[in-house]
């Protein structure tokens, strides 16, 4: 994975993106700095070698699982890009044509998430470093926030990673966050303060309600946006 500098602005990111709520900022302050005292699984990477295997899940906010580091005082993970589903990425090398649930998401009408489409998170490890966040309660394909670039965002999980590496979404994800910046299969911003959070419970699970044929990463997010908000304003420190 090739990186760009980082472009760090307060602006709104675009017509998609959504201000950080007073508990959820307040969650993301808190918790960054320091360790994590409940975590559920660790040894994982952000994608650089050179950062080692500090990272982990994290347990510590009720009702979610996040990724963190203690490396460096304490940090979230990056974002990598992920191509994974029914349509390539430009200059994508490691792409595939399947993502984990995709034979889960063709009841909706679909051959599998587009990742040119669909904002989703790649999140859970099945080799390796193992973690499966569907054994904490998680539901595949449910509602997750994500924080990065001053606003937060809502996507789906929709992949997991195969190795020890995380912090990893899809192309529609990673455009929606930084629509300032260059992005294809093999480029992304070289930023460490991303907060994925997933959500133990079955409310979480959009099931028909989400527009799984929407035709832009914007009208799917808006379709996931009011059970995301609803969510996010369950989060309590």
């Amino acid at each position: 994975m090739r990186f760009l500098p980082a472009l760090m602005v307060a602006a709104a990111a675009g017509a998609s993106a959504y201000d950080i709520p007073d508990n959820l900022r307040k969650l993301y302050d808190q918790h960054k700095p320091g360790k994590c005292a409940n975590k559920l699984a660790g040894g994982f990477t952000d994608g650089g070698s050179a950062n080692g295997n500090s990272f982990a899940y994290c347990g510590d906010i009720p009702g979610a699982i996040f990724l963190h580091s203690q490396r460096n005082g304490g940090q979230y993970d990056n974002m990598d890009i992920d191509c994974d589903g029914s349509e390539p990425c430009p200059n994508d090398p490691s792409g595939q044509d399947i993502t984990a649930f995709q034979d889960r998401v063709t009841r909706y009408g679909i051959n599998d998430l587009n990742a040119n489409i669909h904002p989703y998170v790649v999140f859970g490890n099945d080799e390796g470093e193992t973690f499966y966040p569907d054994q904490h309660g998680m539901k595949p394909l449910s509602v997750m926030a994500v924080v990065c670039n001053n606003q937060v965002f809502y996507g789906i999980w929709g992949d997991t990673n195969g190795g020890k590496s995380t912090g990893e979404a899809s192309i529609a994800l990673a455009k929606l966050c930084y629509p300032d910046q260059y992005i294809d299969g093999n480029t992304a911003p070289d930023v460490e303060d991303v907060m994925y959070i997933g959500f133990t419970t079955d409310e979480a699970y959009p099931s028909w309600s989400a527009n799984w044929k929407a035709s832009t990463p914007q009208e799917f997010e808006d379709s996931i946006k009011a059970l995301g908000d609803k969510l996010v304003a369950g989060l309590q420190a």
